[in-house]
C-alpha cells in the first residue's frame, strides 16, 4: 500500500499513478491524491505509517488531472491547505473549466464531472515559492500550472507528470497528455538547470528512485 522511500518519505502505488507521504519537519504532507476512488487508500497508508487524515496539514499538487486530485475530498474535515500552481488553481477551485481549443484540455473537460471541487482552502504558488522545506519549480507543459517540489533538506524531488518512469528510465510527458510538448521539454532542462540535487525522484507515473534522482533527470535532459 505505501512503501518508504527514505527518511520521512513515502510512496503509494495506486495502481497506475503515484502519490506520496511526507514528514517535513513535523508537518504531514501529501503530494496528490489519486484517483476519486483513492481516498480510502490514502487514508490506510497514512495510519500504517503512524498517522492519521487529520494530521494531514498541507497537500501539495503537481497540476490538475482526475488522477492526482481525485482523492481532495478525503480530507475535507482535515482542512488541509491545497497548494497548487497558479496556472492551474482555478481547474482545482472549479472556478474554471479547462479549455477545449487543446487536445489535453479537452480530455480534462471531458473528465471534470468525475471529479469534485474540494471544500479546502486553496493556496497558488508562482514559480521559486516554498512551502515547507520544498521550493516549487514551474515547470508547465504537461498543464500551463504544472509545479515540481523539490526539498533540498529531504534530498527528494515529487516530479508529477513532467516525467515519467518506464525501464529504469525517465521519458517526458508524451504528447497526447500534454498541452505543450516543447514546452515539457524546455521544463525538464530548466529543472535540471535550477533544482539542488536530490536522491529519491518520484514521477507521477512508474517507479521512484531512490538513488540517483537528479542524475536520472540530466540523463533525460541529454538525450532530448
Amino acid at each position: 500500500m505505501v512503501q518508504s522511500l527514505g527518511d520521512g518519505v513515502w510512496w503509494y502505488d495506486l495502481t497506475g499513478v503515484n502519490a506520496a507521504l511526507v514528514d517535513d519537519g513535523g508537518t504531514v504532507t501529501l503530494v496528490d491524491t489519486g484517483m476519486p476512488w483513492d481516498g480510502n487508500r490514502l487514508v490506510a497508508g497514512l495510519i500504517d505509517t503512524g498517522f492519521e487524515p487529520r494530521d494531514v496539514e498541507r497537500i501539495l499538487l503537481t497540476h490538475y488531472d482526475m488522477d492526482h486530485v481525485g482523492g481532495l475530498s478525503a480530507f475535507e474535515q482535515a482542512g488541509a491547505t491545497v497548494y497548487v500552481g497558479t496556472a492551474d488553481a482555478n481547474f482545482v477551485a472549479g472556478d474554471r473549466s479547462p479549455p477545449l481549443r487543446n487536445h489535453k484540455g479537452a480530455l480534462q473537460r471531458l473528465t471534470s464531472p468525475l471529479v469534485d471541487a474540494p471544500d479546502l482552502p486553496i493556496e497558488p504558488l508562482s514559480d521559486g515559492e516554498t512551502v515547507g522545506s520544498f521550493t516549487a519549480y514551474h515547470t508547465s507543459g504537461h498543464t500551463p500550472g504544472h509545479v515540481s517540489y523539490v526539498s533540498e533538506s529531504l534530498s527528494t524531488a515529487l516530479l508529477g507528470d513532467l516525467v515519467r518512469e518506464k525501464r529504469g528510465r525517465f521519458h517526458p510527458s508524451p504528447w497526447h497528455l500534454s498541452y505543450d510538448i516543447r514546452d515539457v521539454r524546455r521544463s525538464i532542462q530548466s529543472l535540471v538547470e535550477d533544482a539542488p540535487s536530490f536522491e529519491i525522484a518520484v514521477p507521477g507515473h512508474g517507479t521512484p528512485f531512490e538513488r540517483g534522482g537528479s542524475d536520472r533527470l540530466a540523463d533525460l535532459a541529454a538525450r532530448l
